[in-house]
Formats: C-alpha cells, structure tokens, sequence
C-alpha cells in the first residue's frame, strides 16, 4: 500500500472517531490522571524504602504513607477499569456508525448490486473487518495521546530532581516510536492481504456450504476440498505474516525500552559510587531520587510500549478500511428517489422509451414501451435473459433507468421508494423466509397486525391447515426448514395478503410447486389479485388465456403485446413458445399415463 493511501486512510479513521470524541476524551483525562497518581505512588514507595534503609525509622512511623500507598494503588485500579470501559464505548460507538454506513450503503446499491459478490464477502466486510477496527478506536487513539501527555508529565518532575536521567529519557524516547513506525509500514500490507484473503475463503466457503447437494450429487466433493484446502492454506500464510510482524514488533520495543531503563540504572549505580558527579545539581545522588527516578523509569516508557502494542491494532484497521472505504465510494448508478407520495388512485404504470441499466451503467433493455392498466392482470413472458428481472427491478426501483417509467403519473424516480413499495405486494419464485417463527415472517415485524387480519390471510392463502399444527410461534429458519417449498410459497402468499399492496408483483410463483401446491396457490392468488393492478411474470402460458394483456420480451426488447387470443394465432414468438409448451405438457402427460 502506498503512502499516500495509508495516510488517506488514517485520515479517514480518525474522521470517524470524532463521533465519539466524548468517550475518547473520558479515556485520556483517566489516563493522565493515573499518571499524576503513579508519581504520588513513586514518591511513597521511595520515602518508604528511603526511611527504613537509610535513616533506620521505626515501621509504625511509616503507617500512614503504606496507608496513602494502598488508597493511590485502589484508586490507579479503578482508572484503568475506568479506561477499559470508556475504551470499549468509543469503539463500540464508531462500530455502529460505520456498519449503519455500509447498511445504508447496500440499501442504496439495491440487491441487483449485492447478487454481484459472494454472501460470505459482504458478510466478511460487515462483521470481521468492521470489528477489527475496535482496537484502533477503544485502545490505540487514546494510547497516542497518553504516549505524549503521560511522559511529559514525568519529565516535568524527573528533571527538577535529576536533569541527567530527564535527559536519558528524552533522548531514548523517540528510539521506540522510530522502529515502532518502520515495522507497522510492514504490518499494514500484510493485514490488507489477510483481509483480502478472509474475504475470498468466506464467500467461497459460504457459496459451496449452500450448494453441498450439488456438489455430492455431482461427484465434486474431493475437487472442491481441494479448492477449499487452497484457499485455507492462502488464508493461513496471510495469517502468519502478520503474526511474525506483531511477535517482530513486540520485540523490538521491548529490546529498546529495556536498553534504555538499563542506562538509567547504570547511571544511578556508577552515581552512587563517586565515578559520575554530574546530574544532581551539586546536591548528590540520594537513595530517595535514585528509587523515585528508577520507579518511574519503566512507567515512563510503558505508554509509548503499549502503543507499540497497539499500533498492530493501528495497522489492521487501515488494512480492514481500505475494502470499506472502496466500498463506501463505489462509483455505480445509484437508483434516484424523491420525496412525493403515491397518489390514493388504483395504480397504473406507464413507460415511454424506457431504458434499464445496470449499477455500473450497463445497459440491460430498452428502449421500451407499454402500459400496465389499472385493476387489469398484465402478464410478461419470454426466454430466459429477454429482460424480465430487470424490468422488474426498475419498476422496484432497484435499478437505474432512462426514459420514463411513471407511476400514476409520478416519475419513479420523484417517488419517495420507501412509499412507493408499501404499496407492492410480491410474491417471488423463490419463498425467501426469514430464521423467526411463522407469525414473524407473515408480519415481517408490523406490530399492528390483528391476529383475525392473519388468520384471514392464512385461510385465504391455503396455509390454515399446516399452520395450525404448527402454531403461528413455530421456529422456522431462513432456508425453509421444517417446511416443504409449497408450504413456504403459501405463506409467502399469506406475507403479501397481509402487506394488500395496490400493485401485485408476481415473479414466477408457481415454478418450483408440485401440481398441488401450484393449484392451491394460483387458487389463493385469483382471489386477492381481482381487480387490482397486476403484473405477472410466467413460463406457464396455458393459464393466461383470462389474461387481460400480455407482453412479450425477447434480448431485451418488447417484441409482441395483445390478449392470448390474438397472440396464439399470431406468427411470432409468443406462438413458438406456447406451441413449445403444450408440445412438452402432451409428453409430461404421456409419461405419467406410462
């Protein structure tokens, strides 16, 4: 990583801890203030040892400074307790904020963008990356100004006292930040290809966790763990770089602090004994300033040690906040939204010339032309990649467009989404539910839904039956489990009855259902979809004959739009696919007569 990145970086991290400046300010004044109590601990400690060697006092003459030294050394213990947890708040604080960023971040992005990048990724860059800053923000930024505030508070005592041990201080002090600085420029590159590393094992180990019945159907499993091993063993290296660089580190702050109390003790040795008569301004070395100098000695190195410790903790979050800050400025068309309200009439959507392109500005479809009527179902059809999703998801208002693609009469882009969407009742190929219990995942967390509103929707969705020997508190996780995909679909159905959205999305509800549960479903949306403004995406033609309109997208361009009387009679593509259709129906039911 290049200078001029890291200091960019470091810029931004320090931005962030401006939001909790209270916290961090609360760690620094308790750590400055244990410093003036360890020279009062000092102090004591060497008129204790200063009486009883050197001027032979009795013991219980001496009570009252034991006493002072047992009350400064509770009161030091409270201030470190105190700085752990002010610590801890700062960190936890900033942690917040920044996941609430690339929270925020997502939203913005949409799920068009998100599909692009394994889940075990983006779940890296929330959780471990973010959580790897603690350190920096609860430990290092308070240590930085101890390391400055709390040494120069012992100079100021120490040189009055003994300028030839002051200057051993200053002069050896800058030693420990210097070879601290040139092992952490090492430690941030090796932290930034950890983190690279963590990412691409997490998504890759996340994608073929989902896919485990695959890949044993498919004889792939010791190719996989092969693949798996490699990227482990990417991962392990990665991880040992930069534990060779702390242990490194530690070591090199620990060889120069012990050098420098070394030359201080020397010091003081060769003082007491007559050969070095400079320092003590003509007053002479007593026990009491050697102890007291001597006591303070390894204190006065112990800040900028413990920063050398935690400056690993300085390194790893800049390696951690390049991928986030990357992310944070990712340069995509983002999806515009106003602040207007859908207007209260029975929606109708109408699109002129529109163009739908993807977050980095690909062009998906278009130019485009039609009209979804209000209170009619509007089926959409074609191959696979004709454009369907993405039409879907700009109407959604997931991805970005050019045109117009008005809502009635509103631009999309002028309608406030968070809004727009509260009116939209979905119901997708894929049931995703959420790891909750039933009623959880009906309500999706609404507070105000009455019990009748869900057993309505239940009853209307067929999903009274399994639901009642479930219970509406039965524990469901977020792959299904515990239900078949029917069931699930079902109370999706039910989801969307309870949301009784003015606009009715249908993205291939009944592609993965058995006979059964396809009738059953197709049943409970008839009822619900009645005069309401519907948009129906499906393989299956053969139900669309009371279809009021039916469009008809090919490469991403709108090839044939009419009623399915007209459509199935006309020369085209729609008449090759329903051909196509009924050609495989005929044999499906040849095959179960067998």
């Amino acid at each position: 990583m290049d200078k001029k990145k890291q200091s960019s970086l470091n810029k931004w991290l320090k931005q962030q801890s401006k939001l909790a400046k209270r916290w961090l300010m609360i760690a620094v004044g308790l750590g400055v203030f244990s410093s003036v109590l360890l020279l009062g601990q000092a102090a004591l400690l060497a008129t204790i040892l200063h009486s009883l060697i050197i001027e032979q006092a009795d013991k219980y003459e001496l009570v009252p400074y034991f006493i002072g030294l047992a009350v400064t050394i509770a009161i030091r213990a409270l201030c470190s307790w105190g700085r752990e947890v002010a610590g801890y708040r700062c960190g936890e604080q900033i942690r917040i904020y920044i996941r609430q960023l690339i929270l925020d971040k997502l939203r913005e992005l949409g799920p068009a963008y998100i599909k692009g990048k394994p889940a075990g990724s983006w779940a890296t860059l929330l959780l471990e990356q973010v959580e790897d800053m603690h350190d920096f923000f609860a430990r290092y930024l308070p240590q930085m100004s101890l390391s400055i505030l709390v040494p120069f508070v012992i100079l100021i005592v120490v040189f009055p006292v003994n300028w030839a041990a002051g200057l051993i201080f200053l002069l050896t002090a800058p030693l420990v930040p210097l070879f601290m600085a040139l092992v952490g420029m090492k430690a941030a590159d090796a932290n930034r290809k950890n983190f690279k590393a963590l990412q691409r094992l997490s998504g890759h180990f996340y994608d073929r966790l989902q896919s485990m019945t695959t890949i044993r159907l498919f004889d792939r499993t010791k190719a996989e763990t092969e693949i798996m091993r490699g990227a482990s063993e990417v991962f392990r290296t990665r991880t040992m770089d930069v534990l060779k660089i702390a242990f490194l580190s530690s070591a090199v702050l620990e060889f120069f602090t012990s050098i420098s109390i070394a030359l201080t003790a020397v010091y003081f040795g060769f003082a007491f004994i007559g050969e070095l008569n400079f320092g003590d301004y003509g007053a002479g070395v007593t026990l009491f300033s050697g102890l007291f100098i001597l006591i303070l000695a390894p204190e006065f190195y112990q800040p900028l040690r413990d920063l050398g410790t935690f400056y690993h903790a300085k390194q790893q979050a800049v390696g951690a906040a390049e991928s986030i800050v990357e992310f944070l400025e990712t340069d995509v068309s983002t999806v515009r939204s106003g602040d207007q309200t859908l207007p209260e009439d029975d929606v109708t959507i109408r699109a002129i010339d529109l163009e739908v392109y993807s977050p980095e500005g690909t062009k998906l479809l278009g130019p485009i032309s039609f009209e979804l009527n209000a209170k009619e179902t509007t089926a959409l059809v074609g191959p696979s990649g004709a454009g369907k999703t993405s039409l879907i998801n700009a109407i959604l208002g997931f991805l970005p467009y050019q045109g117009s693609l008005s809502i009635n009469g509103v631009e999309r882009t002028e309608l406030d989404l968070a809004n727009w969407r509260q009116h939209i009742s979905w119901v997708g190929q894929n049931p995703l539910l959420l790891h909750g219990s039933i009623r959880d995942n009906i309500t999706l967390g609404k507070d105000n839904v009455s019990d009748e509103i869900i057993e309505k929707a239940l009853k209307e969705s067929y999903s009274a039956e399994f639901v009642g020997n479930h219970g509406l508190d039965y524990q469901i996780s977020d792959r299904s489990s515990g239900l078949s995909v029917g069931q699930a679909q079902r109370l999706a159905l039910a989801r969307a009855m309870v949301q009784d959205g003015k606009f009715w999305l249908l993205d291939e509800p009944t592609a993965s259902l058995d006979a059964r549960s396809e009738r059953l479903v197709m049943d409970g949306l008839s009822g619900q979809v009645n005069g309401k403004t519907t948009l129906m995406v499906t393989h299956q033609l053969s139900p669309l004959q009371n279809v009021e309109r039916i469009l008809v997208m090919e490469n991403g361009q709108l090839v044939q739009a009419g009623p399915f009387s007209e459509l199935s009679q006309q020369e085209g593509l729609f008449k090759q696919m329903h051909q196509a259709n009924q050609s495989l129906n005929q044999a499906n039911k040849g095959n179960l007569d067998a």
